[in-house]
């Protein structure tokens, strides 16, 4: 029996998964993050803020940051702005386009020498074991197949007491606003794809997908499953995202 996964609402054969998430990001990259800012009227910021300060790369000290499906560079730019001249990101992510962009934004902030740039699987990370001091992965993990090969990855890449950060949408616990955001989600949403970046239907996939990830707790149980240690989460704006963590102890 052909072995399958979730595409949005369908179901797809396993093995071609990768590919068609490849197709929805190579359509959306020139203009995925200013999607995010129309989306979520800014808030995606805040969050991303939240994310970099649970990493809290250190001022003073070398520090290794990986930065899985951060193709575009947003996470690994603000990590290098509140870390100290001794950090460095990596950027890895399957897509090129993705990844295009994130190079021209390194090289118009002058970050080119504290950046790398990896085009490469999640599920198959191309670094050594012990690697890094930290891994983050914002709204990216629900894209991939076969998401415990990820988790295990990262687990892998991480040095001893490196900590894993993961910002991923949920879903909104706060009643009238669950209704309101499904509305928002399935109508709104990509319709706004449709006219920022001509692309509708890689838009109604993303909002497909959020709804087919892991509740929290159910995600948390997979970190743990994976090695992490110390696994929380803390949800964000009515359960709109939630921010997971777990330390290679």
């Amino acid at each position: 029996m052909t072995e399958t996964a979730q595409f949005g609402s369908k179901k797809v054969p396993l093995a071609a998964k990768q590919a068609l998430v490849n197709d929805v990001f190579q359509s959306v990259a020139r203009r995925y993050d200013l999607m995010n800012d129309l989306m979520s009227f800014g808030l995606h910021r805040a969050w991303k803020d939240a994310l970099v300060t649970a990493v809290n790369p250190p001022r003073a000290t070398p520090f290794a940051l990986l930065d899985i499906a951060g193709g575009t560079g947003d996470i690994a730019l603000r990590i290098l702005e509140a870390g100290g001249d001794q950090t460095h990101v990596t950027i890895c992510d399957i897509n090129p386009e993705m990844l295009a962009v994130g190079r021209e934004r390194a090289r118009l902030q002058g970050a080119e020498a504290m950046v790398t740039f990896a085009e490469a699987n999640a599920e198959a990370l191309p670094f050594a074991d012990r690697s890094f001091d930290a891994a983050t992965i914002a709204f990216g993990i629900r894209n991939v197949p076969r998401i415990e090969r990820a988790l295990a990855e990262a687990f892998r890449v991480l040095k001893i007491g490196g900590k894993f950060v993961c910002l991923e949408f949920s879903a909104v616990d706060v009643p009238a606003l669950d209704r309101l955001y499904d509305f928002y989600s399935f109508n709104v949403i990509p319709a706004l794809g449709r006219l920022v970046a001509g692309d509708a239907e890689s838009y109604r996939y993303l909002v497909e997908s959020i709804r087919r990830f892991p509740k929290p707790p159910a995600f948390a149980a997979m970190l743990r499953a994976a090695g992490f240690a110390r696994v929380s989460y803390q949800t964000l704006s009515g359960g709109i995202v939630t921010l997971h963590s777990g330390w290679r102890l």
